[in-house]
């Protein structure tokens, strides 16, 4: 009377569906982009793994700080200082945001909005 062979089956379609990206490429998610790097820079705010996962909160922590709070201090790490900015800080070492936030963003299917409000570097121009 409930069907309960059909709905079985469906469930097992369904799950068969819902996994099929994830079966199909075995977990491969594809080659880990090689972006580049600075070549005269080693060091940068914050070390490479937190930069990796959570670059994108310390930017907002920058832009809720100069934007909204005034707090246009710099930053002193070890014997550099750096700009509390995308285009002053991060984009003078980071040159080439083709090479560098394009590979990862494509990579991760992310699609920032930095740039909506910030020019971009003159290569793309």
């Amino acid at each position: 009377m409930y069907d309960g062979g059909k709905i079985i089956v469906g469930l097992i379609i369904f799950a068969g569906l819902m996994t099929f990206p994830i079966w199909y490429n075995h977990g491969d998610a594809g080659a880990i982009p090689n972006v580049e790097k600075p070549k005269d820079v080693k060091e940068c705010v914050k070390d490479t793994q937190y930069m990796r996962t959570t670059h994108m909160v310390l930017l907002n922590e920058w832009r809720d700080n100069v934007l909204r709070e005034g707090n246009r201090e710099k930053l002193k790490v070890g014997n550099k200082t750096y700009d509390r900015s995308l285009m002053n800080g991060c984009m003078v070492c980071h040159t080439s945001k083709e090479k560098f936030c394009d590979q990862c963003h494509l990579y991760a299917s992310v699609k920032p909005y930095c740039w909506d409000c910030h020019f971009l570097p003159k290569e793309t121009l």
